[in-house]
């Protein structure tokens, strides 16, 4: 098992880029396809713990589904976290973890500051 893991959309560039760039520094890490089998509030509330952001943070707004879920700007954390474990596509990708850190590939090069 690798001590590195991300959550990851094939279809996206920026996180095909991201584990692109992983496995260019020798890193091979454990894949989540987070759209297939998607987080639950607690592993999501884990993974916010380790990016050290909010759940207003890590929401898409750009998604259909956002407001298909009536959520806004003033919604609370739990909305927010409630509709991202039943929407994952809400959820912002990719996001890498090691350890008890963890950083999104929003540019994928956030991630080398986990490989040193």
């Amino acid at each position: 098992m690798s001590e590195f893991t991300i959550y990851h959309n094939p279809r996206c560039s920026k996180s095909r880029n991201t584990l692109a760039l992983l496995q260019e520094h020798g890193v091979d890490p454990e894949i989540v396809l987070y759209l297939e089998t998607p987080p639950d509030i607690a592993e999501i509330r884990a993974l916010l713990g380790k990016l050290g952001i909010s759940p207003a943070d890590l929401v898409r707004r750009g998604e259909a589904d956002y407001k298909a879920c009536g959520l806004s700007r003033d919604s609370t954390e739990e909305a927010l976290l409630t509709a991202m474990a039943a929407h994952p596509k809400l959820i912002e990708r990719p996001i890498v973890v090691r350890g008890d850190r963890a950083v999104l590939g929003r540019p994928p090069e956030n991630v080398l500051e986990l490989i040193s």
